[in-house]
């Protein structure tokens, strides 16, 4: 715990950043959509303050992989196409994360990826950093990684996470019906995935292919 309250003045821009774009993607795209709910709750804003959940926020500083924030209220019957409608607001959390993560990698390609990655496992390892512009690259290194597990965590198809709204987009009703009931116990299998020994290393098993190529694509570096 000492280390983490040592390197949170460099760890939690990124961290607010990921979580706040990814909320407030949600809510804007809910609005245009024709639900006012997020909006008319003080949702729609890049405020931190307003999307934050203190534990998720916690657990993704702790861990440094995943982690959560105050879900968006979205109310279906606002929605002229419910189901297709929930794909796309869904699904722009994880657009958002990506896109952070894109840029993020755009910028350590230009200045070159291997001054980042140094810099920042030289910080995590607990050397420090020394001056303006190693923190940046550490900064930049951190929402690159950060919002890339984030993208694709929640791209899992597990209640109560984005990927679980969308593939019901594709599911036949009775499917529909199967997965729902299934899906109540989303949450304590995710949470076995993430805290078993066994089932947590099957878990980065299949989550670690995705995150490593896409950062490979984005910012030239095999993450994972």
């Amino acid at each position: 715990m000492p280390d983490i309250l040592r390197q949170l003045p460099i760890l939690l821009p990124p961290i607010l950043l990921a979580l706040t774009v990814h909320e407030w993607a949600h809510a804007w795209t809910a609005d245009r959509l024709g639900d006012p709910t997020a909006r008319e709750q003080g949702r729609l804003t890049l405020n931190p303050l307003a999307h934050l959940d203190p534990i998720g926020t916690l657990v993704l500083i702790v861990t440094q992989r995943f982690g959560w924030a105050r879900p968006v209220p979205v109310d279906p019957r606002n929605l002229a196409h419910p189901r297709r409608d929930m794909f796309w607001i869904a699904g722009a959390g994880p657009l958002s994360n990506l896109l952070q993560a894109l840029a993020a990698g755009i910028l350590m390609r230009l200045l070159g990826a291997d001054r980042f990655l140094a810099a920042f496992s030289s910080w995590s390892q607990g050397f420090g950093v020394s001056g303006a512009g190693e923190i940046f690259m550490v900064m930049v290194f951190l929402a690159f990684f950060i919002n890339i597990i984030l993208a694709w965590f929640n791209l899992i198809p597990l209640p109560p996470l984005d990927g679980s709204k969308i593939l019901l987009r594709f599911l036949n009703p009775q499917a529909t019906a199967t997965y729902l009931r299934v899906g109540r116990y989303g949450a304590l299998i995710l949470l076995v995935l993430l805290i078993v020994p066994g089932f947590r290393d099957l878990f980065w098993m299949i989550l670690g292919p995705p995150v490593a190529l896409t950062g490979y694509i984005f910012g030239g570096i095999a993450l994972m």
